[in-house]
């Protein structure tokens, strides 16, 4: 029987005398050397942290040395061995393509490869990366589609792609991120309809702007999310009446799309909503709250460049809180309220003041209310070039930027237009 056991003595005594030589698990330090033999030599500068990694030394044991000297953390999480929980390359112009390098580190929390120059598409491998609660790959030169298996890192709570060249569709399989906390997708070549993530209920920050999204928004967002950025995309139809239901809701930017219709009253009796951004849309009116916008705590609201006719909505100046207002660019007709004229220029007590107040290039008539008449330039920015009011020099400081347009222009506005 004793003889059985006799093999296995050298093979113990090698892992011991590993253990005492290796602080770093063996499997770890593999993919440290694979990701450097991945880079463009010619990309790995003097000084950088990558070119300190000597794999004649141990990478933990020797970390923030002199041959280690930064990229990565290590935690003694495994009978003693050292496991690399956090790799942060510095943004030193790294190139090359991560598809050689065999991801199989499973204590990764974080993994930040951010404002370098990697290329080519990322791996099925990061998958293996069970414990990873923040991948940020954002400000490179990636290309080609997100695979799916990005989906199955239930831990993950950020998720940087901003910034690359990815294209095709957002997966669908991006609903099992189940802990994530904010998605960022900006400024890709990302297509077709927007998944539904409203499962992900921890999920505050999602901007998925400058991309080539198209359809209608999900009919069902995060009721978690605090800021909505969808700007410049090919987004079309309404804006979902679920909107509501985000009670945490504080910035909406959907500006730079095809959105249709009214702008729903729901966004101005919304309790959290601050920032509102719906410019360079197709909308046509505006729904007017029951509650006239009272209880509303809008600070800033952009409508302009947008098809919006009828007159300029009263409530809009009755909101406590909102400062910055621009309705440039759209059909509003009729006079400037004197509401708006006195929020301006002379607020009531604890009203908060247009500090912002831009109407040019709709098609307003008639004199300018006293209170904005007295206005110095230091005061507020009011913009009212490009109407068609009664007497609007530019000597005025809101009347400049552009004359009044011509009595065949106003007239075309329809019959109030004397």
């Amino acid at each position: 029987m004793g003889s059985l056991y006799l093999p296995l003595f050298p093979l113990l005594l090698m892992a011991l005398l590993l253990s005492v030589q290796s602080k770093t698990h063996w499997e770890d330090t593999q993919v440290l050397k694979q990701l450097k033999n991945a880079l463009d030599p010619t990309s790995i500068s003097s000084g950088s942290c990558v070119d300190s990694w000597d794999f004649s030394l141990d990478p933990c044991d020797n970390l923030f040395g002199e041959k280690f000297t930064c990229g990565f953390r290590c935690d003694a999480v495994v009978s003693g061995v050292s496991r690399v929980t956090e790799l942060n390359l510095d943004q030193a112009g790294y190139s090359g393509s991560l598809s050689s390098v065999f991801w199989n580190l499973p204590f990764l929390q974080t993994l930040d490869l951010s404002n370098n120059f990697f290329s080519g598409s990322v791996p099925d491998s990061f998958s293996n990366l069970t414990r990873l609660r923040s991948l940020s790959l954002s400000a490179n030169m990636f290309s080609g589609e997100v695979p799916p298996s990005i989906g199955s890192l239930s831990a993950l709570e950020e998720l940087y792609l901003n910034g690359n060249g990815f294209n095709g569709s957002v997966p669908a399989s991006f609903v099992g991120l189940v802990s994530l906390q904010r998605l960022e997708l900006q400024s890709n070549g990302f297509t077709g309809v927007f998944p539904d993530l409203g499962v992900l209920k921890n999920l505050y920050y999602l901007d998925g702007s400058d991309n080539g999204f198209s359809g209608e928004l999900p009919a069902v967002l995060p009721t978690s999310l605090v800021q909505l950025s969808m700007r410049n995309n090919s987004f079309e139809g309404v804006v979902p009446s679920s909107i509501r239901d985000l009670v945490n809701l504080q910035v909406v930017d959907l500006s730079h799309n095809r959105f249709c219709g009214s702008v729903p009253a729901v966004l101005f009796e919304h309790p959290s909503l601050e920032q509102l951004t719906l410019s360079f849309n197709q909308f046509s009116a505006v729904e007017t709250p029951d509650s006239d916008g009272v209880d509303s705590g809008l600070i800033a609201v952009d409508l302009s460049d947008n098809e919006i006719t009828g007159f300029l909505p009263p409530f809009l100046a009755l909101m406590p809180k909102l400062s910055a207002l621009s309705l440039e660019n759209n059909n509003f007709t009729g006079m400037i309220p004197i509401l708006y004229a006195f929020k301006t220029a002379a607020p009531e007590p604890g009203i908060s003041p247009f500090v912002r107040l831009l109407l040019g290039g709709n098609y307003l008539f008639g004199p300018i209310p006293e209170p904005l008449r007295r206005m110095k330039p230091d005061t507020a920015t009011v913009r009212l070039a490009g109407n068609c009011l009664f007497w609007c020099p530019t000597l005025f400081f809101f009347c400049q930027g552009g004359e009044q347009k011509s009595l065949v222009e106003c007239r075309s506005a329809g019959p109030i237009i004397p």
